[in-house]
């Protein structure tokens, strides 16, 4: 009797512990980029940006509560204002002729605003699968961070989408890393809409590569299409 009674308070111990540490202890939280407002949740367009600051109309609001930094419960439930990665007393702003939209002004964006879209009545949809080829009409590349190297327009337009919808999904690829870090590339492409769609691409010394959905492998001859204006 005396062991089972030794087991038995063995396992109440136990359990004591392992509700302690639940009630004490919060697991970190992978946000998504969000803004709540107007009892909304907007999410961020992370393949898309404001194609135009012409677009940009009057000012909603601001943050009022950075998440990121504070919250580690994970059943936190969300308030108008509150953001996940921007600072309190960030502005908020509407985009002209879309009530979907919102935007947050970022001085680090291209354009100088991030976009965001409403959960309740859109769906993502700015994939390249989602781009409508035949209406882009510009072309802005990017390096170095947010240094614009080229703009193509015209018959460069043309050979350079193909270019890219021409490229070869590939299953287990590794980048070359022997020679350092790739180099990165943000290719935007402009249409008639608010939104531009925006992509990274990467060239590791030997291979041009890129992630339309899956990794896709770029033929070469994207090459002088990335170089720097003189």
């Amino acid at each position: 009797m005396r062991k089972y009674a030794l087991l038995a308070l063995l396992v109440v111990l136990l359990a004591g512990c392992r509700s302690g540490v639940s009630e004490s202890s919060h697991s970190a939280i992978d946000w998504i980029d969000f803004v709540k407002w107007d009892g909304v949740e907007y999410q961020g367009i992370h393949t898309g940006i404001l194609a135009d600051k012409s677009a940009i109309g009057q000012k909603i609001g601001n943050v009022t509560f950075k998440v990121a930094d504070h919250i580690t419960n994970p059943a936190y439930k969300t308030k108008n204002g509150d953001a996940a990665f921007h600072e309190k007393g960030t502005g908020l702003y509407a985009v002209k002729g879309h009530p979907d939209l919102l935007a947050i002004k970022d001085e680090q964006a291209i354009n100088g605003y991030n976009l965001y879209f409403s959960t309740k009545t859109t769906e993502y949809q700015w994939h390249f699968k989602n781009v409508p080829i035949e209406k882009v009409t510009r072309v802005v590349i990017y390096q170095d961070g947010r240094e614009m190297g080229r703009e193509l327009a015209g018959e460069e337009v043309k050979t350079f989408l193909k270019l890219l919808t021409t490229s070869e999904e590939v299953d287990n690829f590794i980048s070359d890393t022997t020679k350092g870090a790739p180099l990165y590339y943000e290719v935007v492409l402009y249409t008639n809409e608010p939104v531009a769609y925006k992509y990274g691409l990467q060239f590791d010394g030997t291979t041009y590569y890129w992630h339309p959905w899956d990794t896709a492998i770029l033929s070469n001859k994207i090459e002088p299409y990335l170089v720097k204006n003189k």
